[in-house]
C-alpha cells in the first residue's frame, strides 16, 4: 500500500533539480534563456550593428554619449606611461580618446591602449577607424577575448582597465569583475561607464517612454533592426542599480571611495570608479 505525503529524497531531487536549472539561467532583455546561450545572442546584436554604433548610441542616450565618454577618459586622469585595457572597446571610442589625451595633455607618451573585444565585426569597425584617423601603430593593439576570461592579458599587468557600454552585455558580470582585479596593478583603477537607472519619477517614466516607444521604432526605420534595439533598451532595466553594481565592485576586491560611483544626466548612465589598493 502506497503513503501518502511526499519522499524526502524525491523532494530534495526535485528541489535539487530546479535550483540547478535557476542557477544556469540569465536574461537577455526581458527574456529568461539558459546562460550557455547568451553569449551568441548578444553576438548576434552587436554583429548587426556593429556599422551602427554610434548611431545606436545617439539613439539611446539622444546624442548625449559623446560627452559622457569625454567626461569617463577625463576621470581617468592617465599618465604618459600608461597601459591600458580597454574591454567591450571594439569601435575604439574610449581608446581613441584616451590615446588623443595622453598627447593632449602631455605632449608626448609612451602609454599603450589594448582594445578587447569578444565581438570580431565591432573590432573591425575599430581598426578601420584607427586607420582613419591616424592612431594605428604600436600604442594601439586590438584583440577578440571574452570579459569572463580575459586570456593571454598576464596577472598585474594593466595600469587601468575601462569599460563602457559593454559590462550589461557580460552573461556572468561577477567573473568580469575578478578578471578586472586580476590583471590590474597594485594601485591600478578601475573605471566602468554604463547606462543606469534613473531615480526621479517624473524624468524616469518620461525616460522609459522614450526608450521603450521611440528607440526600438527608431532602430527599425534607420537599421532595419527593431529587435537588436529593443533587446538593449530591456537590457539597461534589467542591470544592477547603482548601489548593488558599486558593491559589486567592492566584492571582487577593489576600494571604492564616497558612494563609488557618479550619476551622468540625472542616472542615465553611471561611472563607476574602483582601485586595487
Amino acid at each position: 500500500m502506497s503513503q501518502l505525503g511526499s519522499n524526502p529524497r524525491t523532494s530534495n531531487g526535485f528541489f535539487a533539480m530546479t535550483l540547478r536549472r535557476f542557477l544556469s539561467t540569465t536574461h537577455f532583455g526581458f527574456k529568461t534563456i539558459p546562460k550557455d546561450n547568451k553569449e551568441a545572442m548578444v553576438a548576434g546584436v552587436f554583429h548587426g550593428v556593429a556599422d551602427k554604433y554610434d548611431l545606436m548610441n545617439d539613439f539611446m542616450s539622444a546624442g548625449i554619449h559623446r560627452v559622457w565618454k569625454d567626461e569617463f577618459v577625463s576621470r581617468l586622469d592617465a599618465g604618459p606611461q600608461t597601459r591600458l585595457l580597454d574591454v567591450a572597446g571594439g569601435t575604439g571610442d574610449i581608446a581613441f580618446r584616451f590615446l588623443k589625451n595622453l598627447k593632449r595633455q602631455h605632449g608626448y607618451y609612451n602609454g599603450h591602449v589594448t582594445v578587447l573585444d569578444i565581438n570580431s565585426s565591432m573590432l573591425k569597425v575599430g581598426q578601420d577607424r584607427a586607420d582613419q584617423l591616424g592612431l594605428s601603430g604600436p600604442h594601439l593593439d586590438f584583440v577578440e577575448g571574452n570579459a569572463e576570461i580575459l586570456e593571454g592579458i598576464p596577472d598585474e599587468s594593466m595600469d587601468a582597465y575601462t569599460i563602457a557600454f559593454g559590462i550589461r552585455n557580460v552573461t556572468n558580470i561577477d567573473k568580469a569583475l575578478q578578471q578586472a582585479y586580476r590583471v590590474i596593478k597594485p594601485g591600478g583603477r578601475f573605471l566602468c561607464l554604463e547606462f543606469s537607472h534613473v531615480e526621479n519619477p517624473l524624468l524616469k517614466n518620461a525616460y522609459d517612454l522614450y526608450s521603450f516607444n521611440v528607440i526600438p521604432k527608431l532602430g527599425g526605420v534607420v537599421a532595419n533592426d527593431e529587435a537588436s534595439y529593443q533587446y538593449l533598451v530591456e537590457s539597461i532595466r534589467q542591470f544592477p542599480k547603482q548601489e548593488q553594481f558599486a558593491q559589486m565592485i567592492r566584492d571582487a576586491g577593489f576600494k571604492t571611495f564616497g558612494k563609488g560611483y557618479t550619476n551622468l544626466t540625472f542616472g542615465v548612465s553611471a561611472i563607476h570608479s574602483g582601485f586595487k589598493l
